[in-house]
């Protein structure tokens, strides 16, 4: 599985936070994208960037950064094709992305999300928590992709699909399934308060 392509999707315009890029705010001293790449790194190949606007702000972290190859930031499903488009590229046959905004996600994600493909038999796997009342809540912008679909995909953008999930229930999409345990893996930070309880997991987790 360490030869899967890891795509960071960080097309996103931060709006709750003001704008900007909120993966770059610092995060006990470090940027969050930077909590995100060392979280990745181990669990995949090569890695990509998906963000929008002057690759330089990111020359830092030593990633390709590859824009959203869709006009008017279609949202995080334009990420994804991207980074299909850039695997095909690469001659791989799938991608698995993350959010960059979430810096806590499981340490086990590539492992689950294709152990759960596999399983099921599904071209695409999305992780999931379990909340109360046994409730799954999927967390689609963690995904395992096949780059067979982006032909399908980039027709599906072109007509106007937005929601990922309303995308991948066309296709079928297994469920790779994590305990929420003392935090919720999938934290993502949308707000400064958002930032404030990062610092307060971190600390914690210290």
């Amino acid at each position: 599985m360490a030869d899967i392509p890891g795509v960071i999707l960080a097309g996103g315009l931060s709006r709750r936070m003001g704008g900007g890029d909120k993966t770059l705010l610092p995060l006990n001293g470090r940027s969050v994208l930077t909590h995100v790449i060392e979280r990745l790194r181990p669990q995949v190949g090569p890695m990509l960037l998906n963000a929008n606007g002057d690759p330089k702000r990111f020359e830092a972290f030593g990633l390709p950064v590859l824009p959203d190859t869709l006009p008017d930031h279609p949202g995080p499903l334009a990420g994804v094709l991207a980074g299909l488009d850039w695997a095909q590229a690469q001659g791989a046959s799938q991608i698995v992305t993350v959010a960059a905004d979430t810096p806590f996600f499981p340490v086990d994600l590539v492992r689950k999300l294709s152990d759960a493909a596999q399983r099921e038999a599904k071209p695409i796997a999305l992780a999931a928590t379990l909340g109360d009342r046994g409730k799954v809540w999927r967390h689609p912008t963690f995904g395992l992709w096949p780059v067979s679909l982006r032909g399908e995909l980039r027709a599906a953008l072109e007509d106007g699909v937005r929601k990922i999930v309303a995308w991948t229930d066309t296709h079928g999409a297994a469920s790779a399934l994590f305990q929420p345990g003392r935090i919720d893996p999938f934290f993502n930070i949308n707000t400064a308060e958002d930032m404030v309880e990062a610092e307060t997991i971190l600390r914690e987790e210290a």
